[in-house]
């Protein structure tokens, strides 16, 4: 998927500004970084690359992220979304560990990878995580540079930036796709997972594109099933809907929640976001570690597993150098590509280093009934026609994390 005309990317831009909103309205789940004019217009910008174009079902993946913006459309000079520290605080987690290696598989080239990453570290207090310290590698797919596209450089650098935020001990490998194929991204997806097996450590693999249900996808699902490998999928950014390659039995389908704070910019309570894509599958059948939990599908695969914030009212900050449609510096991003990436980062830092996806299932669905030690139960919020309670549901889940047991 090339850049567009100029002209045509006004008009995409145009039409992908949605639910326009005062910040007053939404000052409830704003960040605490992000209320420096509670007069301002708030608005949120869908980029083309997350968007599901004719043609393209079976055979195109899309991002799933959002852009939240208050004021004019642009990049700002400072961080106002989430941070680490933020959202480390509000799912108790510890602000060092992690090991091993979280491959991060993308379409298209991100040019400046290296150097967002080390913005953001020193930004946050994360040690420096470059190629030459050997914390970061970016590896083109196919042996050759693919083309840019900013849509998806978008995408990466929410990715290798929150995967490390989650686990800053562990190294970052980009891998870029030659183009949005799902055969591109899949041939991807196993040079990230021979690159972690040739290291000789456990895991995890992030997906944070994907597309709506085809005929056949289960004939897809050995590229996530491999001794040693985790794999995460966003579960889309459309409520009540699910989409491939999170729908997946071998892929932990990442759900999207808000985290809701109060006017003095501490946290109240998390709910299940409206864009969360969820629902039982329209192909998958029920694997066994969903055998018999209530509330999920009792004959197809259900997703999503887990939460992590989503929501892009309550968005996280993420740099981003490489300009896209005049957009370029601090972002803010949402949508449930926020939540694969973390969530990865999360298991990561957990370090048990499940044999399998199936295997770190069994061990969460066994662990859903620890709410308030291992996990919070979402208990309200809906998305589409569907609507979270206890235990699971196809909003959220089981849940979303809290401290790194049970995982």
């Amino acid at each position: 998927m090339s850049l567009k005309p100029a002209l045509a990317i006004t008009v995409c831009l145009a039409i992908a500004i949605v639910m326009p909103f005062t910040a007053s309205s939404q000052n409830q789940n704003a960040s605490p970084n992000a209320r420096a004019n509670d007069q301002s217009e708030s608005f949120i910008v869908i980029p083309d690359s997350s968007q599901e174009h004719a043609g393209e079902y079976g055979l195109r993946a899309h991002t799933n992220h959002v852009l939240y913006f208050r004021n004019e459309a642009r990049g700002g000079s400072h961080p106002s979304g989430e941070t680490p520290q933020s959202l480390r605080a509000v799912y108790s987690l510890p602000s060092t560990g992690g090991a091993g290696i979280i491959a991060i598989v993308d379409a298209y080239d991100y040019p400046t990878a290296e150097n967002d990453l080390n913005v953001f570290a020193q930004q946050f207090g994360l040690n420096p995580c470059t190629t030459s310290s050997g914390c970061f590698t970016k590896v083109y797919a196919s042996g050759s540079k693919p083309a840019a596209n900013c849509g998806w450089s978008q995408e990466a650098a929410l990715d290798i930036e929150w995967a490390y935020a989650m686990a800053p001990n562990a190294k970052i490998v980009l891998v870029e796709a030659a183009s949005n194929s799902f055969t591109d991204l899949f041939a991807a997806v196993d040079v990230a997972t021979n690159i972690i097996v040739a290291s000789g450590a456990p895991g995890q693999v992030s997906m944070s594109w994907g597309g709506g249900e085809f005929s056949g996808e289960a004939s897809n699902d050995f590229h996530f099933s491999h001794t040693n490998v985790v794999y995460f999928g966003a579960s889309g950014d459309t409520g009540g809907a699910t989409i491939y390659p999170s729908a997946s039995p071998n892929v932990v389908a990442a759900g999207g929640t808000s985290v809701n704070r109060n006017g003095s910019g501490a946290f109240v309570s998390e709910t299940g976001w409206s864009g969360s894509g969820g629902g039982p599958s329209k192909y998958e059948s029920i694997p066994s570690y969903q055998s018999g939990v209530s509330g999920a599908s009792t004959t197809m695969r259900s997703t999503p597993d887990i939460s992590f914030d989503a929501n892009p009212n309550t968005g996280v900050s993420v740099y981003d150098s490489t300009s896209c449609q005049g957009l370029s510096g601090w972002l803010v991003f949402g949508g449930t590509s926020v939540a694969s990436p973390s969530l990865a980062g999360i298991i990561n830092l957990a370090g048990q280093f499940n044999t399998s996806t199936h295997d770190l299932l069994t061990v969460i669905y066994g662990n859903r009934a620890n709410y308030g030690t291992e996990f919070r139960d979402i208990l309200t919020g809906t998305a589409g026609k569907n609507t979270a309670g206890p235990g699971y549901d196809f909003v959220t889940g089981i849940g979303s994390c809290l401290t790194t047991s049970g995982k």
